[in-house]
């Protein structure tokens, strides 16, 4: 009787979230950026991974939540403090993880969005490019707004602050405060 009552509120559940969903339309952004590390591509690769980007990137506190190598793995868990008001906290997978072709891709996600961030490296003489790909999607109206949102203040110098952070690391083994 217990798992025929889950059963049904299982469905009536879906019915009414389909219900919501006819209204709804979910929009994906998405927005690519390159720039130089100053350093060989095997220094520059691991400060991409979620322990290592503290190191460089002001404010970045990822706690994990499951990993089995402490430092960076596909399919490790942490999560992050909400940069947007009333979101909580961002739940983050390592959805990718391939050091033998440098690269690395992270989803990320909340009730109201999904979003996946990829960054490749690739070999330039004694520097590095890195490409970064943001890839946003609404689960919600409100997702959808924020995305726009979130991709415009990503993007808003090309990520040039990215490589100006990175670079000061290199340079200094400090990280630069904003």
């Amino acid at each position: 009787m217990r798992t025929k009552l889950i059963v049904v509120m299982i469905m009536m559940t879906n019915t009414i979230y389909a219900q919501t969903m006819d209204s709804f339309k979910a929009a994906r952004v998405q927005k690519s950026a390159s720039f130089m590390a100053n350093t060989t591509i095997e220094k520059a690769f691991p400060l991409f991974g979620p322990i290592r980007e503290k190191e460089w990137a002001a404010g970045w506190e990822p706690q994990v939540i499951y990993a089995v190598n402490p430092e960076v793995e596909e399919h490790m868990i942490f999560k992050t403090t909400a940069s947007h008001h009333g979101e909580g906290e961002y739940l983050w997978v390592i959805t990718q993880y391939d050091p033998n072709d440098y690269f690395i891709e992270y989803t990320v996600s909340t009730a109201q969005r999904l979003w996946f961030i990829s960054v490749r490296c690739r070999p330039k003489g004694n520097s590095t490019s890195v490409t970064v790909t943001y890839s946003y999607t609404g689960l919600t109206e409100e997702g959808n707004q924020l995305n726009k949102l979130a991709l415009d203040k990503m993007y808003a110098h090309n990520l040039k602050d990215w490589e100006e952070a990175i670079n000061y690391y290199i340079a200094t083994g400090k990280r630069k405060e904003d």
